[in-house]
């Protein structure tokens, strides 16, 4: 619709009222569209015209764009294109009184839009010397029947406020943009490097299956002892991802001792334990949280609270936390899961067990946790539980 009202020119109090009752508004907004609609708004009352249109350069389509021009949809032209593209092209305002006795007029807009123009005013959009589009005024309404060369100071006035607004807008949503397509990078690069992470995990499932699945549920119950324990949950999730190589060494130990189904001769356990050392030096130079928190566990999972633990004899706090909470998994999990050389144990024994070592193998508080939610923990080893119905264990024949 067009702009109704035959309203005199505004004096400089109304034209001051104006731009502080629009300024709060304005400074709200962020999103370009409505920050051209309230300019347009602002503009069309101050200069007391029918309509006002703020032109924007499109650069990938080389043309001027609209969203609005009050009383039509969104409308294109060539940057060259009547007033707008004279004040694009020489930085200059126009001020026309009849826009059809003027040569660089383009009537295609009014022959579309039904629309009858006759005084205009143009002003370029100027931000850091550069001109970023046009403010465009068409038809003075009111008493006067023309733009003055006041109405065209004051169109400058909001054109200066109008470009510097709208940069600010326009750089902004670049930024949220490009932060938006670093974030789904990140997301990928996470994704790609905790897949790395799984596999590399699993290497040791190619050995042997039952190690493969041992991983998964020592990650799964490191996970819930962190949970309960407090830690912040970024630190949950490295716990969660880096477990799962905590045997990664193994991937040097030979076959015939890793899969053995008997107990481990003296010499045999002696090359065992070698894999904490194997699993630090594989991971030992990496320069992320992940795998230095990995190399950790993998490196002091078999120490003990007291000191009498491998490789280093590290004793209390001296043990990497990750490592401490490791631990209590994955001996949680040799006792409940069967191995090749021996059943699970029953669940008492398995908790007797557990408690016996608070400690002396395990940390006093992680045993405490463990303790306080034994049926939550422990029923993931039962026939219809969590490792059964992800396959992590075989189901009970």
């Amino acid at each position: 619709m067009s702009y109704q009202g035959k309203s005199t020119d505004l004096g400089d109090g109304e034209v001051a009222a104006l731009l502080f009752e629009y300024m709060p508004k304005i400074a709200a907004e962020h999103e370009t569209d409505s920050l051209l609609v309230l300019m347009a708004d602002l503009g069309r009352q101050i200069v007391q015209a029918d309509r006002c249109s703020l032109w924007l350069i499109d650069e990938e389509k080389n043309e001027l764009w609209t969203k609005v021009a009050h009383g039509v949809s969104e409308l294109r032209i060539p940057l060259s294109a009547g007033f707008v593209g004279y004040s694009l092209k020489t930085g200059e305002p126009v001020l026309v009184d009849d826009a059809y006795r003027d040569a660089r007029f383009d009537r295609r807009s009014d022959i579309k839009n039904g629309y009858h123009t006759t005084s205009v005013m143009t002003m370029p959009l100027e931000s850091d010397g550069r001109v970023m589009g046009v403010f465009q005024a068409i038809n003075k309404v009111g008493e006067n029947v023309f733009f003055s060369e006041k109405d065209l100071e004051r169109l400058k006035l909001i054109s200066v406020y109008s470009a510097k607004t709208i940069e600010s807008a326009i750089r902004a949503q670049k930024l949220e943009c490009y932060a938006k397509q670093l974030e789904r990078k990140a997301e990928e690069l996470k994704s790609a490097h905790m897949e790395l992470i799984r596999i590399l995990g699993e290497v040791s499932e190619f050995r042997s299956q039952e190690v493969g699945d041992h991983i998964h549920r020592v990650a799964e119950i490191s996970l819930k002892l962190a949970k309960y324990l407090g830690l912040p949950a970024d630190q949950q999730e490295l716990i969660y991802y880096a477990a799962p190589l905590h045997d990664l060494g193994k991937v040097g130990i030979a076959d015939m001792i890793l899969n053995k189904a008997g107990k481990l001769t003296p010499e045999e356990f002696s090359i065992m334990k070698r894999h904490s050392v194997i699993g630090r030096t594989l991971l030992r130079d990496s320069k992320t949280d992940l795998l230095c928190m990995a190399s950790d566990i993998a490196s002091a999972h078999h120490e003990r609270w007291d000191g009498t633990g491998y490789p280093d004899k590290l004793k209390g706090e001296e043990i990497p936390l990750a490592a401490r909470i490791c631990a209590v998994a994955d001996v949680l999990d040799a006792l409940s899961s069967p191995r090749c050389y021996k059943p699970a144990w029953p669940e008492d024994r398995v908790k007797e067990e557990m408690k016996k070592s608070s400690g002396s193998h395990f940390q006093p508080e992680l045993i405490d946790i463990l303790m306080a939610h034994w049926d939550e923990f422990y029923s993931c080893y039962k026939p219809d539980g969590e490792f059964v119905k992800k396959k992590l264990l075989p189901p009970v024949k």
